[in-house]
């Protein structure tokens, strides 16, 4: 059976020892010990973070990379795919994802959140295990549930979680 990739979302700022970094780190561990492989942005910050969490622990991490940047990608890649558009590359990390993390980010972050739930939304991918972390995300969710409702469109695709340890193991067990 072909393992699965969780695509996990987040910011390219946060360095190792900073909280955010070693929650990523904890998640991409988690996900590799459940036998899932992860795919990220493929650079620093809580992308590096999940793909050193989970090659150092047995699984794959795919970088998905934008040339536009000319940044090193994280050293904890074990396969990377460059890109030349950011469009391109959001294709690339909705393909390969069997399910979507979205930890803490900026405006990015936030475009990575919409694009999933947009597709999903109107069908353009099938709805897979779609979570985030942080009462950030949580509060855009809530706001967002209102106007989705009231459209008459699908609520409940994303589920959110304070606990990163209850959200790898709503994520893991909808995959494993």
């Amino acid at each position: 059976m072909k393992k699965k990739y969780v695509t996990v979302f987040g910011s390219s700022l946060p360095k190792p020892g900073d909280a955010e970094y070693e929650i990523a780190y904890q998640l991409g561990k988690k996900f590799a010990e459940a036998n899932l492989n992860v795919c990220s942005g493929g650079f620093q910050g809580i992308m590096d973070a999940v793909s050193k969490g989970a090659s150092e622990n047995g699984a794959e991490a795919i970088g998905v990379t934008l040339d536009f940047y000319n940044l090193t990608p994280s050293k904890y890649i074990n396969r990377e795919i460059k890109c030349h558009t950011l469009f391109e590359r959001l294709g690339n990390l909705l393909e390969i994802g069997d399910a979507y993390v979205v930890l803490q980010g900026g405006t990015g972050t936030l475009v990575e959140l919409s694009l999933v739930w947009e597709y999903m939304n109107k069908k353009m991918i099938l709805d897979k295990p779609f979570a985030c972390h942080s009462k950030m995300w949580k509060d855009i969710v809530e706001i967002m549930e209102i106007q989705i409702k009231k459209e008459g469109r699908k609520n409940g695709l994303i589920k959110c979680f304070d606990d990163i340890n209850e959200l790898a193991i709503y994520i893991t067990s909808s995959l494993v």
